[in-house]
This record gives C-alpha cells, sequence and structure tokens, in this order.
C-alpha cells in the first residue's frame, strides 16, 4: 500500500531544519514524521508531499526527492509551486487549488502510479486532499490539528477587527477549506473526543459534518518518540547538565540552586499563556520556597540583558513577564535559557527530574498537548490547562495535575501538590505514555483509519457499478 501525506506548509529533510524555530516548523512537523515513519516501519510505502523551495536561505529544501530518516519505505517529495522563494502558510492558499495540485498529479503520472489513499493534516492539506481523492479516485482522512474558528475565538475577532485577522491569517479560506475537508473526507482523525465534540461543533462548521456521527470520526492520540524522549539515563545527560548549570549558576541565587524547578518550554505565544504561569508563582510565596521557574527560550542568550531578536508577540510576552519579575523581584528565582533540539529538550527534563522537578503548560487552550506528554515520559509530572484535550492527556487529573489556566491561585497550588509528589506522578505518567501514547500506537490508528475508509470505497463502488469482462466498470 502506498500513502500521500499531504502537506503543503513548513517542510521536512533529514536535519528536522528549523523546527521550533520558526512558526510554520511546529508540532505539526512532527507528528506527520513520527506517524510516517512508524508506518514505514510497518511495511507501509509512504511520500510526505510538500512544497520545493530554491532559496539560498532555504537551501535544505531544494530536492525534489529524499529518503527520510533513513527509512526506505518513507520519502520526501517536493512539488514546485507558488515560486521558488520561502513562503510563509498563510500566503501558500493562491497556489493550492492549480500548482500544487498539478505538480502532485504530473509527479506520480511520470511514474506510472498514484497513491492507494491520502492523509491530510491542517486546512490547506485538507483542501488538497478533497481534491485529489476525486482525481485519483482513492478515499482520504482529515487531520486538522488545530482549527481556525478556535484560533478566531482565542485572538477574539470579531466583526469590528475581522479585516485585521483575515490580512494576517486568512481566517475565511482557512474555514471554508475545514468545512470542504471535514465533509468529503472519509475518516476525520482527532487526538480527543473532546477535539471532536467541541471544535467540530463549532458554529463556523454547522453544516459541514455531523458530530454524531460515528462513522466520521477517529480517535487516534499523538505519540511520543519513546527513543528520544525517554527516562533512562543517555550518554548525553551529563554534557546537558554542564551546559544548565552554566544558566542556573548565572540567574538563580547559589542557595536556592538545589531546590526543585518549575518548567515552562512551550513555544513563546500568546495562547500558551507564560504570563499566567509565572503570576502564579510571583504571587505564591510557599511556592517560591520550594521551587525556581525556568523558561526555556528560542535564540535567546541572556533575557535579563537583551531580548531585542523576538518577534513582536514574543517581545510583548517577555516584557510583560520582565514586569511581573521587576514587580515582585523574582531575581534569583528565574531563569531564562535556549534549548536547541528535540533531544537537547529531553535530555534536560532528564537532568531536571533528578531536581524533582515539573513540567508545567498553562495554555489558554490547548487541542492535544504533545509536549506533556514528553516531558511525562522524560521522568517530569504535568501541570496541564483544564482548557482542551490535555484533560484527556491526563485522565482529569489521574495522571497529572489540571489547573485553571486564568486562576493564578489554582495554578499554584497545582504546582505545588505535583512538586510535593513527584515520585507519584513521576510513575503515573510514564504508565500513561507507555499504555496509549506512542507513534506505533499512532499509526496503527492511522491504518485501521485507511483501511476502512478503502473498505468504504468499495462498498460504494460495489454499489455504484457492476464488472463486466475484465477490469471494465458499467454503471448500474
Amino acid at each position: 500500500m502506498r500513502v500521500a501525506f499531504i502537506n503543503p506548509q513548513g517542510n521536512f529533510d533529514n536535519n528536522d531544519s528549523y523546527w521550533t524555530q520558526h512558526p510554520d516548523f511546529g508540532g505539526q512537523l512532527v507528528y506527520v514524521k513520527e506517524v510516517a515513519l512508524a508506518l514505514g516501519d510497518m511495511g507501509i510505502k509512504v511520500d510526505i508531499i510538500t512544497r520545493k523551495i530554491v532559496d539560498d536561505e532555504w537551501p535544505e529544501f531544494s530536492k525534489d526527492v529524499e529518503i527520510y530518516h533513513g527509512n526506505e519505505n518513507v520519502r520526501v517529495v517536493r512539488i514546485a509551486f507558488g515560486g521558488d522563494k520561502f513562503l510563509p502558510k498563510e500566503e501558500l492558499w493562491p497556489y493550492l487549488a492549480n500548482e500544487f495540485i498539478d505538480g502532485i498529479v504530473e509527479f506520480y503520472k511520470r511514474e506510472n502510479t498514484k497513491p492507494d489513499a491520502i492523509t491530510t493534516h491542517y486546512a490547506d492539506g485538507g483542501l488538497v486532499g478533497a481534491i485529489l481523492s476525486n482525481i485519483f479516485d482513492v478515499p482520504f482522512t482529515f487531520t486538522a490539528h488545530s482549527l481556525g474558528a478556535q484560533k478566531m475565538d482565542k485572538l477574539g475577532v470579531n466583526k469590528d477587527n475581522f479585516d485585521e485577522f483575515e490580512k494576517r491569517f486568512n481566517f475565511s479560506k482557512r474555514i471554508f477549506a475545514e468545512r470542504i475537508a471535514m465533509n468529503r473526507s472519509y475518516v476525520n482523525i482527532v487526538s480527543t473526543e473532546q477535539e471532536r465534540f467541541n471544535q467540530y461543533s463549532h458554529k463556523y462548521y454547522d453544516g459541514a459534518v455531523d458530530v454524531n456521527d460515528d462513522t466520521k470520526f477517529k480517535v487516534v492520540a499523538p505519540g511520543v518518540n519513546t527513543k528520544v524522549f525517554t527516562y533512562e539515563y543517555q550518554q548525553e545527560d551529563e554534557k546537558t547538565k554542564e551546559y544548565i548549570y552554566k544558566y542556573l549558576k548565572r540567574d538563580i541565587a547559589k542557595d536556592r540552586l538545589n531546590l526543585q524547578y518549575i518548567i515552562l518550554s512551550s513555544r513563546f505565544d500568546k495562547k500558551k499563556n507564560h504570563k499566567g504561569a509565572v503570576l502564579a508563582f510571583a504571587k505564591n510565596k510557599e511556592l517560591q520556597q520550594k521551587a525556581n521557574l525556568v523558561i526555556v527560550l528560542r535564540n535567546v542568550e541572556n533575557a535579563f540583558q537583551d531580548y531585542s531578536n523576538l518577534n513582536a508577540e514574543e517581545k510583548e510576552i517577555m516584557d510583560d513577564i520582565m514586569a511581573i519579575i521587576k514587580e515582585y523581584n523574582l531575581y534569583g528565582k528565574v531563569s531564562m535559557f535556549p534549548i536547541n533540539g528535540q533531544k537537547q529538550l529531553a535530555s534536560a527534563y532528564r537532568v531536571f527530574s533528578q531536581l524533582k522537578s515539573v513540567f508545567c503548560l498553562t495554555a489558554l487552550y490547548e487541542p492535544f498537548g504533545l509536549a506533556p506528554i514528553e516531558a511525562m515520559y522524560a521522568g517530569l509530572p504535568a501541570v496541564v490547562t483544564k482548557n482542551g484535550g490535555t484533560l484527556e492527556t491526563v485522565k482529569g487529573g489521574k495522571y497529572g495535575v489540571v489547573v485553571d489556566p486564568e486562576n493564578p491561585v489554582d495554578i499554584a497550588q497545582g504546582l505545588i501538590k505535583a512538586l510535593d509528589n513527584f515520585e507519584v506522578y513521576k510513575k503515573l505518567g510514564i504508565e500513561r505514555v507507555e499504555s496509549k501514547y506512542t507513534w506505533r500506537a499512532t499509526a496503527k490508528g492511522y491504518l485501521e483509519a485507511i483501511e476502512e475508509s478503502l473498505r468504504k470505497r468499495e462498498e460504494i463502488d460495489s454499489y455504484y457499478y457492476t464488472r463486466v469482462e475484465g477490469d471494465n466498470l458499467i454503471k448500474k
């Protein structure tokens, strides 16, 4: 079987270039990578179809085809569209329904083959998949990862400011594409039941899909790369420990170095609500007596001195954080430094686990939350937002601590609970991941959805057509 993964935005290469360093290279790419490689290990041929870029500033993405991470069953197929230069995802829309689709069709025509099934990611991939499904006469599944309606709600988009947000995010195109994709897909793959019933039922999707139709949805939870995010000691951990302590000794008071730590390692984005966690720490003296706060940053060596290289939104977040640090005199209790890539992040989690530290995600809303389960398997108890799929990740608080992200008192009490019960929550977190959140389990869920889609397709064909004389079909 050959499955095409349609993923126009971001890109893929064997060095995972720019991941976590650019808003288009976030968790969705990790998800696609791990599912594709796991399917490849199961003997499925996978083509990750994305955009070809011929740009001196983005040299990694110029090859037409390459084998991905040494897995002979998985390849990255790059289709030229929208010119040669890198474009952010919001600017790809005009080129999808013609250049990108035409390029994909031509690619398979040259190979004299086609995919047996298509799986699509994000709104732009979903739109392309809906069209390709008809062209190739194969079924497709749709994984939204996050839906535009929820982002609009969280950003406070209304009729007065819509034009401003539309220029930046193209919400009208995104929601149109999502409606087409969720309606035309054979199966909508969601991470949690909460995502299905709460997100797809938004008024902007009225009439596009029936959330009560079990045949249209399948819950497939994302997984953890357990080879990277593992609680077991790795050779690089000593080097990471030296790296981390260089910054801790710079920022943390000497008599506080051996306290527990609260780790904020999410992407610097307003919806992740770093400010809420910092404020909770600032307002609770008991919490400050127990632990220090660590904020992982991208490309910022010393935020206390200079963070001018952050973008406008990141600077605004950092301005708020620095104001809280100053108002509550948190100097000597907070450290901020960069972590480079997944391997170093996982290693850092293990180092902090030795200090009985906890991971904290106080996002205003989190569709699923891969970061908490990665931290859990690397040995950190998770304190997570009650809003979104994280509630299912920790099963309502059985495997981690759930907090109200808009209540600093509740956040602080949750952090104290996790810190005081470190060993219990560490053990429970590891058990939760091993039982439910591995990428092989995710890939198996995808394969089941694809195979079910193929069966549906055969049933439809057998209903409308009858086979005569070899492979010739006539309509009933």
